[in-house]
């Protein structure tokens, strides 16, 4: 059974909220690490609480160490994990995920490379690793390879050899931290992008990590995917229409399978002596979207998945992220 935890931070507010609504129009009471109220017009202060909160001065290192070191560190050895940053579109996603160039500022990925080649540089000698990167952009339910911009529509197959993988994706070994970043900082501006600063896709990133015992000939490998989604839009507020209205039902479509997943994956926890039966009884719904199906062997079984909601705290944007906070919170 995966094990999951949610997670939620929230931006300051943009210069756009700032104009609309005040600088002093945060919905947000925070009231420890692990919970807040947020005020609703109709409902008024509606409580919730999970795994943890980051506020709006919460440091890139801090949302590393709680987020993705404990999923990077099981999967050295061999457990697989998947962190996804979910939200509306410039809820502070891909800043969360990639961050800056400045000086503590970098993201989730850069930091997870960065602790992976020096956990590598320190482990004991008898170990040997290879380092395996693919990234993959899923859009209107199409895959294509960030890595090579020739490869389009890729498939998602399986066999008993490789599990399930993305036919075609360009699969490249690297062997220090340098050059997996300069992988990071090429894929960026391939990225199909709704403005400046959102996407209207899923970006995948796939980390492999395969390590032998020279000894015993021993392999274990470890499969992480860290995932930017495609922002989750109100259609009433963008006004969207013909193929922007399209884009935004796919992405809904999408994102409520992810839900569905993970909801089904947790099903089964309310005692463990009910846990195998209902592991059995309830359908998982993998194959209802892309993302989903590529993301299987990272959501169920042995593995571990945190679900990061990236929110705006401003009223401004407090239907959207209402509808995130719900979304954790199934």
């Amino acid at each position: 059974m995966s094990s999951v935890s949610v997670c939620v931070r929230f931006r300051p507010c943009n210069s756009r909220e700032i104009a609309s609504t005040g600088a002093k129009s945060s919905r947000i009471h925070i009231l420890d690490d692990r919970s807040f109220d947020f005020k609703d017009d109709k409902e008024g202060a509606i409580g919730f609480s999970f795994d943890r909160v980051f506020n709006e001065g919460s440091p890139q290192g801090d949302v590393f160490d709680f987020v993705a070191l404990p999923i990077v560190q099981d999967a050295m050895n061999a457990i697989n994990g998947t962190v996804l940053a979910y939200g509306q579109t410039g809820a502070g996603k891909t800043f969360s995920m990639e961050g800056t160039d400045d000086p503590g500022q970098e993201g989730i990925l850069p930091r997870v490379a960065r602790w992976i080649f020096q956990y590598i540089e320190t482990a004991d000698p008898v170990y040997e690793f290879i380092i395996k990167l693919s990234m993959v952009e899923i859009y209107m339910e199409r895959i294509r390879d960030l890595l090579d911009s020739t490869k389009d529509n890729l498939q998602v197959k399986e066999d008993k050899t490789r599990g399930i993988f993305v036919a075609g994706a360009s699969e490249v070994r690297r062997p220090s931290y340098p050059e997996a970043y300069q992988d990071l900082l090429r894929v960026s501006p391939n990225i199909s992008d709704m403005n400046a600063n959102s996407s209207r896709s899923h970006c995948v990133f796939l980390i492999t990590i395969q390590q032998t015992n020279s000894e015993d000939r021993s392999v274990k490998t470890g499969k992480l995917f860290l995932v930017d989604l495609a922002g989750s839009e109100k259609v009433e507020k963008t006004c969207a229409e013909g193929k922007l209205l399209t884009e935004a039902k796919t992405i809904n479509k999408s994102l409520s399978a992810l839900g569905n997943v993970i909801n089904a994956l947790t099903c089964g926890k309310q005692s463990s002596m009910q846990s195998f039966f209902a592991e059995k009884a309830c359908h998982v719904p993998y194959r209802d979207s892309k993302l989903t199906r590529i993301l299987q062997e990272s959501l169920g079984g042995n593995s571990r998945t945190t679900l990061l909601c990236c929110c705006s705290s401003g009223s401004y944007n407090a239907a959207e992220t209402l509808s995130t906070l719900r979304f954790g919170l199934r």
